[in-house]
């Protein structure tokens, strides 16, 4: 998992060419003319998806992960926490269904929730279990997000 602001995404060009063309369109991007939904940025191997939504309490959040494609999370406006842990330490809760690249799954184990604000990105690899979309202050805001999906070469 890598968490950085816009101003640093140079830093992960090196990462992979379809991550470097991902952090491009978010630098280059002005999200207030996109809709909500799904866009082709190199047909299925990198999109996005825009996503509104109100965020929520811990305890009705979702830990998820995918094993073909990266998340980077990139919040537009609001802020978020997004929970962590890594894929080792928890157990499925609701099968791997492979058309969605989606597992739910369950830990007893020590987890972690980061911060994102506006105009903050996180990567997340397929190792990385992540609960999104969690009150970060007291009460739930609203929040404006670009997904990005980028195929993993492993």
């Amino acid at each position: 998992m890598i968490k950085d602001s816009l101003e640093y995404i140079k830093n992960y060009f090196g990462l992979s060419d379809k991550i470097k063309l991902g952090l491009q369109y978010l630098a280059e991007t002005d999200f207030s003319k996109l809709e909500k939904g799904k866009y082709e940025i190199l047909g299925n191997e990198v999109f996005v998806n825009i996503q509104d939504y109100d965020t929520k309490p811990k305890n009705e959040g979702k830990w998820e992960a995918h094993r073909k494609y990266i998340d980077i999370q990139y919040i537009i406006s609001g802020s978020e926490k997004i929970g962590v842990g890594s894929l080792k330490d928890f157990s499925s809760l609701i099968p791997y269904d492979d058309q969605k690249d989606l597992e739910f799954l369950e830990t007893k184990k020590r987890t972690q929730f980061i911060d994102l604000g506006k105009k903050e990105f996180m990567i997340l690899y397929p190792n990385d279990v992540h609960m999104p979309q969690i009150i970060r202050d007291d009460s739930s805001k609203h929040v404006r997000k670009a997904v990005l999906k980028i195929l993993s070469d492993n």
